[in-house]
């Protein structure tokens, strides 16, 4: 995408929440994240036309393009959350007791995407911004069983509201 001219990357997921304060289908705007996937992106011998070896993670999401987007979400009336996204490797749902690490490593969701993705963006000078909808809740105070579908019906609700929201946010 950097190499079609794509400056501004937006990225989104479906996740689990741990942070006792959201609900399925809430939207979270993500604040930062933290990187638990087994194998890093950028692992092996450094590309320098892509970008440096040692890539400055202190900003991986704009605090521009989030106040941006708070902003949006105040205007359009759609309550939105924010937080920090841990990423582990799938593709299975987590246990309640890695719920419960995320929760106390100070993750507010959880899923098996977008680190990647963001890493190689900001290894390549992009600006990101990221947003998930939280599909399911999970730890030792409320464990639910999870499915594919259930996150994906979950997913598909949040849908409206989501491209509301990016579609604004683009516009402006």
């Amino acid at each position: 995408m950097k190499y079609l001219g794509v400056e501004n990357l937006i990225v989104s997921n479906a996740s689990g929440g741990v942070n006792p304060k959201f609900n399925v289908g809430d939207i979270m705007i993500i604040t930062d994240h933290i990187n638990l996937m087994p194998v890093h992106p950028l692992h092996g011998k450094n590309e320098d036309r892509f970008g440096p070896r040692f890539v400055d993670m202190h900003e991986a999401y704009s605090k521009k393009m989030i106040s941006k987007m708070e902003r949006i979400s105040n205007k359009l009336n759609i309550p939105v959350q924010k937080g920090v996204y841990l990423a582990l490797q799938g593709p299975t749902f987590e246990t309640p007791a890695e719920y419960n690490m995320v929760k106390n490593m100070g993750g507010d969701a959880v899923g098996m995407s977008t680190v990647p993705e963001v890493i190689v963006a900001k290894h390549m000078g992009m600006i990101c911004f990221g947003i998930s909808v939280i599909t399911d809740m999970g730890g030792d105070d409320f464990v639910v069983e999870v499915s594919h579908e259930e996150v994906q019906k979950v997913a598909k609700k949040s849908e409206k509201l989501v491209g509301k929201l990016v579609e604004e946010f683009i516009k402006e």
